[in-house]
């Protein structure tokens, strides 16, 4: 067990203090998982995803995702237990808590969730929007907590309308919310790019961002490294920092309040000046 905690100068900020900043939010994506797809494992033992954490603080995320189950949208990752999920974030994520970031936690079950929340994760990140684990959307409304509802499938079907499978999908994600209790506010869409989606798929999906502002929720995009990339230009997923970099800033044109980036340092230098050219406008 590493005990490398942090006590923060203040109370981290809520996600609704930071979605009423007016300005698009970067979040971070710690992967403590042997096998992701964006860093191969890179910081799967704790002392190395608490460094990283560190350094991701300091290039100045507005929330950091830690996940340790890894939930590639390719294929081939290797399922694992609640237990065995907890077991890795135990010795990450008190550590990463203290550093004043706020923290969600990537999982699609409910029992790390809750786990996650007790060690003062304070936003839920579902893959698989409500619609995987029937005990989620009873413990956000429970808890009260922030959950980011993303569109999922089992796998990709080149044949169908994909936008209008997410817009059902979505439908359903918040019937399901209201019938836990979940209050509007609570929640943030998540379009899935990469997710049960071939490459042409997602990028039909990032152009169709403006119907989903049609629900009415804070939309995230994690368009970072995605493979839709290497079929632009094509590039290993540590060379995608510009298409990433493209397709987050034109999602946020197009309505994003949030993006989920590896890259955070160049994300958060991208959408500042971003911002300021259109505020100069």
């Amino acid at each position: 067990m590493v005990s490398d905690t942090v006590t923060p100068a203040r109370p981290a900020a809520s996600l609704s203090d930071l979605l009423r900043a007016g300005r698009p939010l970067v979040m971070g994506v710690l992967n403590v998982t042997p096998d992701s797809f964006s860093d191969g494992g890179r910081f799967f033992a704790p002392e190395t995803a608490i460094a990283q954490a560190r350094k991701m603080v300091a290039d100045g995320p507005d929330i950091i995702d830690v996940g340790a189950e890894s939930t590639r949208p390719y294929g081939g990752a290797t399922p694992i237990t609640a237990a065995d999920e907890i077991a890795r974030l135990a010795p990450v994520l008190p550590a990463v808590v203290g550093l004043g970031v706020p923290v969600s936690i990537d999982t699609m079950k409910a029992e790390v969730a809750a786990f996650a929340l007790d060690q003062g994760a304070t936003i839920l990140n579902d893959v698989w929007g409500l619609q995987g684990d029937p005990a989620m959307a009873p413990l956000a409304a429970a808890r009260r907590v922030p959950i980011i509802a993303m569109h999922n499938r089992k796998a990709a079907d080149p044949a169908i309308d994909i936008v209008a499978d997410i817009e059902a999908f979505f439908a359903r994600t918040l019937a399901i919310a209201e019938a836990a209790g979940l209050e509007a506010e609570q929640i943030v869409l998540d379009p899935g790019i990469g997710f049960g989606k071939t490459p042409q798929q997602s990028i039909a999906t990032l152009a169709a961002l403006p119907r989903f502002r049609a629900f009415g929720r804070p939309l995230l995009v994690g368009a970072s490294r995605k493979r839709f990339i290497d079929t632009v230009s094509p590039a290993t997923p540590q060379e995608r920092i510009g298409g990433s970099l493209a397709a987050h800033l034109l999602a946020v044109l197009d309505g994003a309040a949030i993006v989920r980036a590896h890259d955070v340092q160049e994300t958060a230098q991208a959408l500042r000046v971003a911002q300021a050219i259109r505020n100069a406008r």
